[in-house]
């Protein structure tokens, strides 16, 4: 049990990629919460997808570098999660309508980029289905900083969002910037989103930022506990995953999210079985 545990420790790449899921994993599952929450789902998978044309973009700017991906991505990411909070609120248009129409043209703009490089199959695919053992010590800084400055805002307006969260009205009475906050809100989705990328990709990105806060939220209606126990699972399932991908030579973002959803699973049915007993 100690070599199958110490094994992979032994390369550096298996050490950065556990550090990698582990801060991610922390990070989408405070941020996360809120997305449950209020619901936002469907606004996290698609600003996950609409991020594709800043991929494209900071690809071909960056002639196949991997540096320009970051901030091309996330700019991409918060102009898309800006322009789907401007229409929404501005228009008649409703939420889920304006993500439709902003999901549906920045992906195709993005696939529509990405159709123009001649090897995207190879060199955007971790994009898409993420590649956590490729990260760097430049990413783990990217992640740190950017992750760090996402829950120190969180901390920060902690009770404002709690309020928004619960009871928008009773926010609204109470006079808090209800606009500005939605709109800082889907910003540090937007931030989240980015640097959980390389983790487990575009495809499954929203499964990070939903699975372990709802399954924390079946066991709690507590938002502090809710936050703890979902970055717990959301860390504990990183590591798990990168175990799984590394013995077993499965994709490392699938293999985590899979573990996201088997903990979601037993809980679920745990909590079933107990109802259904008493």
């Amino acid at each position: 049990m100690i070599d199958f545990l110490l094994a992979p420790l032994q390369y550096p790449f298996m050490l950065r990629g556990l550090t990698a899921s582990v801060m991610v994993g922390i990070i989408s599952a405070v941020v996360g919460t809120y997305v449950v929450l209020r619901g936002m789902a469907f606004f996290g998978d698609a600003l996950a997808h609409s991020i594709l044309p800043g991929v494209a973009i900071g690809y071909l700017i960056g002639d196949g570098k991997r540096e320009p991906l970051f901030w091309s991505a996330l700019i991409a990411a918060i102009i898309s999660a800006l322009g789907i909070g401007t229409i929404s609120r501005n228009t008649k248009i409703k939420e889920d309508t304006a993500i439709g129409i902003i999901f549906a043209g920045t992906f195709a703009l993005g696939v529509a980029l990405i159709s123009t490089v001649n090897s995207y199959t190879v060199d955007l695919a971790h994009f898409l289905f993420g590649d956590v053992l490729g990260v760097r010590n430049s990413d783990l800084r990217l992640i740190a900083i950017f992750g760090g400055i996402t829950l120190l805002i969180i901390f920060a307006f902690y009770k404002e969002f709690m309020v928004l969260s619960f009871d928008p009205v009773l926010a609204a009475t109470l006079r808090l910037p209800v606009k500005l906050l939605d709109f800082l809100l889907l910003i540090l989705i937007a931030v989240t989103i980015v640097v959980s990328l390389q983790t487990v990709g575009v495809a499954l990105m929203v499964a990070m930022l939903v699975t372990p806060a709802a399954t924390a939220f079946l066991l709690t209606k507590r938002l502090p506990i809710m936050m703890a126990l979902a970055a717990i699972i959301a860390s504990i399932s990183g590591v798990i995953g990168l175990y799984i991908s590394y013995y077993i030579s499965i994709a490392s973002g699938a293999a985590i999210v899979l573990v996201c959803t088997a903990i979601f699973g037993l809980v679920w049915s745990g909590i079933s079985l107990i109802k259904y007993r008493f």
